[in-house]
């Protein structure tokens, strides 16, 4: 990607004109589409993808948000959650701000509201943790795309053009002052547009996950598969960049387990909640770690550390009590999130044998087998598989210190096993912003016209809790949208 540097229109003259362009059509996006709206501003919403595919993650996502008890202490709770990699403090402090009101500010769009459950914070021994008050969701519900219907329905009731399958290619940028005054795009018939912004251009553009190089570049995983959008490639970063953008936490992010199937770009989760007889293998056919540590939404905490978790490829082997035990990779009765669930519709079956049919989870009488379709030591695994029922009869795990309560044997045949990259559910990191949503270049300076929300540009510098993603999107896509429409 290019920035376009000119001053004045560009040759031939705008194709569309609005005060307040937006790139991108989840949380963020919609979230800024309508606050810039109800400041006055005229919007215009801009969409990478073509209908029944856009929205990017929070279309498939839980779609629910903490409910912030009090915004002094949820300020304590972020800067703990920060941990050695703090935030200015006016982020800090306007995130504890807008996240507080979010569900008012639903509300206020005619969502009904109510609790999905009294969740305990994931880090409860850090400061601050009392401000975390559960989850909250439309309807009280997870999933199943509630949040994006509730804010593409208010987009829409307020008559703000939304173009899908319309990705933004480039910013036009003012070549004296650097100001972003315009979007270069791509019609759906393939066409350039030139878009005019009299205000300001918001990036909600998502993460960068589903782009292999910049996964292997900034979060040093060589073999990842996406969780949700596919979309989610680094276009905003890539344009915000190009117009001079500095970046901060890169390499944040949240992995879950998972698994990459024929003809599916994205992947599909596989926590395995239901069955415990499973164990991680490395390539040397030993365990790799807790399989089941104390975790937050992207950390554990191993070895007293909070670490990115999990970060390696593994070997996912089980036996047939956990095959029989449910999904691998729950259904929408038990979690109605995912790519391939919710936009794919693909139902996992209940006890996983048309996944084990189609060849994505490999079968073996014997562990000897399974060791020689993955292409480990037949002997290091045995011995591996060995120590780890023996650890289960002693009610131990002397090796990582797993929880007694989730100590199950491998001692059923068959043998069940498939590979894993690992998979990322989404990138924190993009162009660093103040507390008004708006870049920033590498000295600090704003860059005019030119701001940013979601996961284009994550809050989180490192650990973050549940219901903290769709919270910051909201809360700092609301900001995007009134600083864009007060030009500043």
């Amino acid at each position: 990607m290019t920035t376009t540097q000119m001053t004045g229109h560009p040759a031939g003259g705008w194709d569309i004109e609005a005060d307040v362009v937006v790139l991108g059509f989840g949380a963020a996006g919609c979230a800024a589409a309508i606050e810039a709206h109800d400041a006055g501003a005229s919007v215009i919403v801009l969409e990478k993808m073509e209908e029944g595919l856009e929205g990017g993650n929070t279309r498939v996502s839980g779609g629910i948000w903490f409910d912030n008890r009090d915004p002094e202490r949820a300020a304590v709770y972020l800067r703990s959650l920060c941990g050695d990699n703090p935030l200015p403090e006016p982020v800090v402090t306007v995130w504890a701000e807008e996240t507080y009101r979010n569900t008012a500010w639903l509300e206020g769009l005619g969502a009904k509201i109510g609790s999905h459950g009294a969740y305990p914070p994931e880090y409860p021994e850090l400061e601050g943790s009392d401000a975390f008050g559960g989850y909250l969701g439309v309807e009280g519900r997870m999933g199943d795309g509630l949040l994006y219907d509730v804010l593409t329905r208010a987009v829409r009731a307020r008559g703000i053009e939304v173009r899908l399958a319309t990705p933004a290619r480039e910013l036009m940028q003012d070549t004296a002052t650097g100001a972003v005054h315009g979007v270069l795009a791509t019609g759906p018939d393939s066409s350039p547009l030139r878009i005019r912004a009299r205000r300001g251009v918001v990036l909600a553009t998502g993460g960068f996950e589903a782009d292999q190089q910049m996964v292997r570049d900034y979060l040093r995983l060589p073999d990842s598969v996406v969780w949700g959008t596919p979309a989610a490639t680094g276009d905003g970063h890539r344009m915000a960049m190009k117009a001079g953008a500095d970046l901060w936490h890169m390499d944040n992010m949240m992995t879950v387990t998972g698994m990459r199937a024929p003809g599916f770009r994205s992947g599909f989760y596989t926590p395995f909640f239901l069955g415990k007889n499973f164990l991680y293998i490395g390539k040397d056919g030993t365990r790799l770690a807790d399989e089941q540590p104390q975790v937050g939404h992207g950390q554990a905490v191993l070895h007293g550390n909070y670490e990115l978790f999990p970060v390696r490829p593994m070997h996912v082997i089980f036996d047939e009590n956990a095959r029989l035990a449910g999904p691998v990779s729950p259904g929408r009765d038990m979690l109605p999130v995912g790519w391939n669930l919710l936009v794919e519709g693909y139902e996992w079956s209940a006890d996983n044998s048309a996944e084990i049919e189609k060849g994505w989870i490999h079968r073996a009488d014997t562990l000897e087998d399974l060791a020689g379709i993955l292409g480990l030591d037949p002997h290091a695994l045995l011995a591996t598989v060995q120590r780890w029922n023996a650890a289960c009869a002693a009610g131990v795990d002397d090796q990582f210190g797993r929880d007694p309560q989730t100590l199950a044997p491998l001692d059923r045949a068959p043998y069940y096993a498939f590979s894993w990259g690992p998979m990322v559910a989404w990138s924190n990191g993009g162009p660093r912003r103040d507390e008004r949503a708006r870049v920033l270049d590498p000295f600090g300076a704003v860059i005019p016209g030119l701001l940013a929300a979601g996961n284009v540009s994550s809050t989180y510098s490192w650990a973050k809790d549940g219901g903290m993603h769709i919270a910051d999107a909201l809360a700092f896509g609301r900001v995007a949208g009134r600083t864009a429409a007060a030009g500043e």
